[in-house]
């Protein structure tokens, strides 16, 4: 593929687009030290407010590598998980985390910390970079630029949104559901007073569940979101001051007295997902692999957490220290994840479109929700915080743990996420039993007290998932100690050996 004409530097990873999901993979990648360039086509940043905050998973992830403080510092902390449909229950069900909260964040807040995060850590960020062309082969992969630049990388990840320019160019489908619901969103001054905007937001919402206005995160702005008059054809446009004033009028009989739109935007109820997340050298993240209603707030933390899935596993593919079948895991991982939020949120969809029949099932949904298990099933499920991989068929470890997110927990005298800040593997074995001594180059090993651990021992990815978990009791029935090498040590080599072999 090399040519005369061709830039001769090969970046290890070039991320195609520069929002939420391409800067955490790039950070991600950029701290095992991989050479990152990021292009985002757009010159300045977006204000658009598409997300308003991140769910337990989400603040999780920020909490194991060290930057949570600076997103908290920026946002607003509420009490519990996200509301599934918005439906209100009384059961307080425990949930499998020790972030059990909600942070209320502007997405463009987000992008900017995100952004900052990985150009400390040294991401190369180019903006007005929109790449028109893609060529790959065996070695490397060819972006062609809008303006007849040439980048080259050893991989490509496609971060580019829901109509991703380079999912088109690799002809991967992209099959769902067309829209058939439009909503205009826009942030803007008001003149009516506080208690009337609530009072009649309350009202209408009692018919319309896909409209609402209120106090922004942005002082002194409301946020507003009104179902549209139709689906537009261009959605590359955003709707008009004049048609968001016009629709409130049509839904609340008043447009508050609005002016001076901050940002104004439309989406829609499209659900689709990508055939694959990868075809050759090129990968799919966030919203260039699926895209859904954006009931529940999830899209903006799926993206989040795909490229945490992503991010570690490339990695250590370029710096030789994983298999080829490591980075097929991620689309094995992360396409049944992403299909369970598209079935979430259509089910979302349909529970607040106001319709006689909706209405039923929401008084019925409503009902079974006092059920704490119905309701920590819904719950963790906005929250992204009962995913389990299957890592191995057949898993018989304690409560069949392998797979699962561990939770933030006391070790030693501190925490576990405070101890994952490198993104390393990580043995957690209070009692010392285990030894992961064949590959200390890439697994840190903590023999400390750990206070709610769920086995024995644990072995535990860069993301933070249980890779293997000690079944065998610390001693017989007799207190003699347990033979050696046992069949956990055994094990635990075993999974060593086939993700991180020497």
């Amino acid at each position: 593929m090399v040519d005369a004409w061709m830039d001769e530097d090969v970046h290890d990873v070039i991320v195609v687009g520069g929002g939420p999901t391409g800067m955490m993979l790039a950070a991600e990648l950029r701290l095992r030290g991989i050479d990152v360039v990021v292009l985002e086509k757009e010159e300045e940043p977006s204000r658009l407010v598409r997300s308003l905050g991140l769910h337990a998973r989400s603040i999780e992830i920020l909490d194991q590598r060290g930057i949570l403080e600076l997103f908290l510092a920026e946002g607003t902390t509420y009490p519990g998980v996200g509301r599934f449909a918005g439906i209100p229950s009384s059961s307080s069900p425990e949930l499998d985390t020790a972030h059990e909260f909600t942070l209320g964040i502007p997405q463009p807040v987000t992008d900017r910390l995100l952004e900052e995060r990985a150009r400390e850590l040294g991401a190369d960020v180019r903006r007005g970079r929109e790449v028109v062309g893609l060529a790959q082969d065996a070695e490397s992969v060819d972006l062609i630029l809008a303006d007849g630049e040439h980048v080259r990388g050893r991989w490509a990840v496609a971060c580019d949104g829901g109509r991703s320019r380079v999912r088109g160019l690799l002809g991967i489908g992209f099959p769902g559901e067309a829209a058939e619901h439009e909503w205009l969103l826009g942030e803007m001054e008001v003149t009516a007073p506080a208690e009337e905007v609530a009072a009649v937001s309350e009202r209408v919402r009692r018919e319309h569940r896909g409209f609402g206005i209120g106090p922004s995160s942005n002082p002194g702005l409301h946020r507003a979101v009104v179902p549209a008059a139709n689906v537009a054809e261009d959605r590359t446009e955003g709707p008009s001051f004049e048609e968001f004033l016009e629709r409130l009028r049509t839904f609340a009989g008043t447009d508050f007295g609005a002016h001076s739109p901050v940002s104004l935007t439309r989406f829609t109820d499209a659900t689709r997902l990508a055939e694959h997340f990868r075809s050759g050298r090129v990968l799919l993240t966030g919203d260039a692999a699926h895209v859904h209603p954006p009931l529940g707030g999830q899209g903006l933390n799926l993206g989040i957490q795909d490229a945490f899935n992503l991010g570690w596993k490339l990695a250590a593919l370029i710096s030789g220290q994983a298999p080829p079948a490591l980075l097929d895991s991620y689309e094995a991982e992360r396409r049944p994840v992403a299909a369970d939020v598209l079935t979430t949120t259509r089910a979302q969809s349909v529970l607040i479109s106001g319709e006689p029949g909706a209405l039923a099932l929401r008084r019925v949904l409503g009902e079974l929700m006092e059920l704490p298990e119905v309701d920590r099933l819904l719950s963790e499920k906005i929250a992204s915080l009962s995913i389990r991989y299957d890592l191995w068929p057949g898993d018989e470890a304690p409560g069949g743990i392998v797979g699962r997110r561990l939770r933030d927990m006391p070790v030693g005298p501190g925490r576990l996420y405070e101890r994952m800040r490198e993104g390393r593997w990580l043995l957690l074995d209070p009692t010392g039993s285990f030894d992961a001594e064949q590959r200390s180059d890439a697994v840190d090993q903590l023999v400390e007290p750990a206070e709610g651990l769920p086995a024995r021992a644990v072995l535990l990815r860069p993301d933070g998932h249980i890779a293997w978990a000690a079944t065998e009791p610390a001693a017989d029935g007799a207190g003699a100690p347990v033979a050696h090498p046992s069949p956990d040590q055994q094990g635990l080599e075993s999974v060593i050996e086939h993700w991180l072999p020497q």
